[in-house]
């Protein structure tokens, strides 16, 4: 998982940044919240965000702020990382669109449980996104057949939407999904049998 932890105490970033690689995940370190901000403008992969609250330029919270607005859709999670601790202070974290939160100074296993959560909110995401996408595909290659439809009343042609006539078969298997197979129904089996046998029967002998 690619993780952007957005941190201006070098210190504290290069902790939060080798506990991750541990676990597995890429990670980036940036300083401030204007480059932050700036990468996950850019990013189009899923991407977990850890964010320092006070940060130069632009706050954690701000952070969260902008990219919600700016990226609604974006498939991010962002965790804010904070001293503060009150009530009031977590509830404006996630009201600023923060999905988490953890306080400094964070516990190793904490960051992994929650960065855990994360992943797999990312990755349901990522999943439903995807089936979103296939149920789109297949609905545009979707024909149907609506509307009134011009046939002949003798040939039983139908004129399509090139105004020519084609066998009503011809047409329904462009507009539609179905397919033909011939045969012949027991009436015509014997209307065209009857026929045969009066050929038959007046063949000069």
């Amino acid at each position: 998982m690619k993780v952007l932890i957005a941190e201006d105490d070098r210190v504290t970033g290069e902790i939060l940044a080798r506990t991750l690689q541990r676990l597995g995940h890429e990670t980036m370190i940036v300083g401030d919240g204007a480059r932050a901000l700036e990468v996950l403008s850019e990013t189009t992969a899923p991407t977990l965000g850890i964010l320092d609250w006070m940060m130069p330029e632009i706050d954690g919270p701000d952070v969260c702020r902008r990219v919600r607005l700016e990226r609604p859709d974006a498939n991010m999670y962002l965790l804010l990382v904070t001293a503060r601790e009150t009530r009031t202070d977590v509830v404006a974290g996630l009201d600023a669109g923060a999905d988490d939160y953890i306080i400094k100074p964070f516990d190793p296993e904490e960051l992994r449980a929650r960065v855990a959560v994360g992943v797999r909110v990312l990755a349901l995401q990522q999943k439903l996104a995807e089936r979103v996408a296939e149920l789109q595909t297949a609905l545009s290659n979707v024909k149907q057949l609506r509307g009134l439809l011009p046939i002949c009343s003798y040939c039983k042609r139908i004129r399509g939407d090139d105004q020519y006539w084609q066998q009503v078969e011809g047409y329904i298997a462009q507009h539609s999904e179905a397919q033909f197979s011939h045969g012949i129904c027991p009436s015509c089996y014997q209307k065209v049998n009857d026929e045969l046998d009066g050929i038959e029967r007046n063949r000069p002998r």
